[in-house]
């Protein structure tokens, strides 16, 4: 008895270490649920393992959140959408806490971020604020991704969505992966997506964590950001440390591929156009509008002059039921009395 005691207390202190340095908390059933077999079926057909690397991408205006895993040829492959449930506020980064916003941006997920004893079923926090988050002095707390259906600036899932999910972060921890990437959106980062949020305050920001967007839609790898200039950075050269708020190494403003600067110009273009595209399309509504608006108009005081020529030739213009004093019957002499 007294041996179980004491290999339950090293068992503990173990796992409290674990979790203290960044390890996997102490879990329960629901933190320790096995993937299922079709999952690990999928896997296995698109070259990827429980074990291997994992990423997720999350787009508000579509209520979706993706999972990427590494596939045995190091590239990451889409291995499911799964739909959000719930998130909070409106398009657009988390300013301060209370706001009831959930955050945009490049987030890093390491395992004391997971929790298995939350109160939405499961959890996972975003990291919000990071780094540049914080240049902007932003602030906030306990951002999660969970279950139970519900968000106060969180992005809530179906307990059965996030049990999957947090089984499939767990075994990439497992398996020797320090972290998963997270990158939140507003919306996929289309022309016609930024076209149709051209006049939207946040554009500029929305431009800058589009090029973590355009260069991870041509990698397919997770993208190695940073921050300088209060602006995010990405594939900084190893051994670089930037300053959040201070100018950024001319080594990593030009840090930009040819394909990424191709892929943006070409974006840009077609930006302009949709932007031209809609703007004609409004205008052609308006004067749909307009001419809808003019026709009723003139039918209406084409009804009202017909209205006056018929109750003046039968009514003399008069309400019905309105009689004319000057043509009102006359009234009776009294009887004169009989003799």
């Amino acid at each position: 008895m007294l041996r179980s005691i004491l290999l339950l207390g090293a068992s503990l202190a173990v796992a409290t270490t674990l979790a203290g340095c960044g390890g996997l908390k102490p879990g329960n059933a629901k933190a320790m649920q096995p993937l299922k077999s079709d999952t690990l079926h999928k896997l296995a057909s698109m070259g990827a393992s429980p074990g291997s690397g994992m990423m997720v991408r999350i787009f508000k205006e579509s209520s979706e959140l993706e999972v990427w895993k590494q596939t045995a040829n190091g590239s990451y492959k889409h291995f499911k959408t799964y739909e959000i449930c719930a998130w909070s506020g409106a398009l657009g980064p988390k300013i301060k806490e209370g706001d009831r916003q959930s955050p945009e941006g490049f987030y890093t997920v390491t395992p004391g971020l997971m929790n298995p004893n939350s109160s939405y079923y499961l959890a996972f926090n975003t990291g919000f604020p990071n780094k540049f988050d914080r240049a902007y002095g932003r602030t906030g707390s306990d951002l999660m991704v969970h279950g139970d259906c519900s968000s106060r600036g969180c992005y809530s899932m179906t307990d059965e969505s996030i049990a999957e999910i947090y089984a499939l972060a767990r075994e990439s921890f497992k398996g020797g992966n320090p972290s998963f990437q997270l990158q939140i959106y507003p919306f996929r980062m289309s022309a016609q997506n930024l076209a149709k949020h051209a006049d939207n305050p946040n554009m500029s920001f929305w431009k800058d964590i589009k090029e973590g967007y355009d260069r991870f839609e041509i990698s397919k790898a997770p993208v190695n950001w940073d921050v300088c200039n209060k602006e995010y950075v990405f594939d900084v050269p190893a051994g670089t440390s930037l300053d959040a708020l201070g100018a950024c190494p001319v080594t990593v403003a030009q840090n930009i591929p040819d394909s990424v600067k191709a892929k943006a110009a070409a974006d840009d273009a077609a930006v302009a156009q949709e932007v031209a595209n809609l703007a004609d399309k409004a205008a052609r509504a308006a004067a749909e509008a307009q001419k809808q608006a003019d026709a009723e108009a003139a039918a209406k005081q084409r009804g009202d002059a017909i209205g006056s020529f018929f109750g003046g030739l039968f009514g003399g213009g008069q309400e019905q039921g309105v009689i004319d004093p000057s043509k009102a019957a006359p009234k009776p002499l009294p009887r004169l009395p009989r003799a």
